[in-house]
């Protein structure tokens, strides 16, 4: 069996399919490798498995990207986003937090809200770039908020959160794993956590959404197969992985990352994904955000 990640290695993505491909391997009771296809913002390795074998030996790692983003954020992709790969099980979500500078005014979310209103774009967020994951949810922040937010864009999260605490920025929304080390650092301030609940990986964070009823924002990871693939596989595949995100051990790791396991059925991962749909969409549409 093989899981094709659409990233080098190295990342969490890639770090997380290594982690269930050998239990997981234990399992069903064949070799689970991994093959590495990076380009094209997933395109690459999406093609790779929907042209391929639908054997049930064949795996897709799904950032949002592939089924959810690129249909909304470029203009011709070279794949049919839903109608060419079949639900497999959803692996894990990354909570962000939402940071500002240790001397900026506003001391929680309430009062950032209110001191953007007072300045129409004057508040300005930085991300690792257009359509990425933290630009996507500074602008469904701003919409929900109703303010007027400046986003900055940089060539990844590091000189992003470098210029937020040189001054240059206001405020950053990205993930856990790679903000809290600055604020534990007392670099950076949290304000909040984007998942609707509290998060343990950011303990004692409250959730945007007690301030924006329905905010919720947590890039998720899954997997998927070509769409022609035989159900007794998929059913086989799912609950194989399913054991392994329960496993204590793996947890513990995947918390290591900054990701929380999630796990479920086919159906449910299929209801994700058209969940993230809706909720892009309406963001994209509205910012006319676009990859081209």
């Amino acid at each position: 069996m093989r899981i094709v990640v659409p990233f080098a290695p190295g990342g969490t993505a890639d770090t997380i399919a290594r982690l269930i491909a050998d239990p997981t391997a234990a399992i069903l009771g064949q070799p689970v490798l991994i093959e590495n296809r990076p380009g094209g913002n997933g395109t690459v390795a999406a093609i790779s498995v929907a042209r391929g074998p639908a054997d049930g030996l064949t795996l897709l790692y799904c950032s949002p990207s592939i089924q959810i983003l690129n249909p909304l954020m470029m203009r011709n992709i070279p794949y049919d986003a839903m109608a060419d790969f079949t639900p497999v099980i959803a692996l894990m979500r990354a909570p962000k937090i939402l940071v500002v500078r240790p001397d900026f005014p506003a001391r929680d979310v309430a009062e950032l809200i209110t001191l953007a209103r007072t300045r129409p774009g004057g508040i300005s967020f930085a991300s690792a770039g257009i359509g990425s994951s933290g630009h996507l949810a500074g602008a469904l922040f701003g919409q929900m908020a109703g303010v007027e937010l400046l986003h900055v864009p940089y060539r990844g999260t590091a000189p992003g959160v470098q210029d937020l605490m040189a001054g240059r920025v206001d405020m950053v929304l990205d993930t856990a794993a790679a903000l809290l080390p600055l604020v534990q650092d007392g670099r950076l301030r949290a304000l909040a956590v984007s998942t609707q609940e509290p998060s343990p990986l950011a303990p004692g964070l409250p959730p945007i959404a007690t301030t924006l009823p329905g905010f919720n924002d947590a890039s998720f990871n899954y997997l998927i197969a070509a769409a022609r693939t035989p159900p007794d596989a998929i059913a086989a595949i799912n609950a194989a992985i399913g054991r392994v995100l329960a496993e204590p051990t793996i947890r513990e790791r995947f918390a290591s990352l900054g990701t929380e396991p999630l796990g479920g059925s086919p159906d449910q991962l299929a209801a994700m994904v058209q969940d993230e749909i809706t909720r892009w969409r309406t963001v994209i549409t509205a910012q006319r955000i676009t990859l081209e």
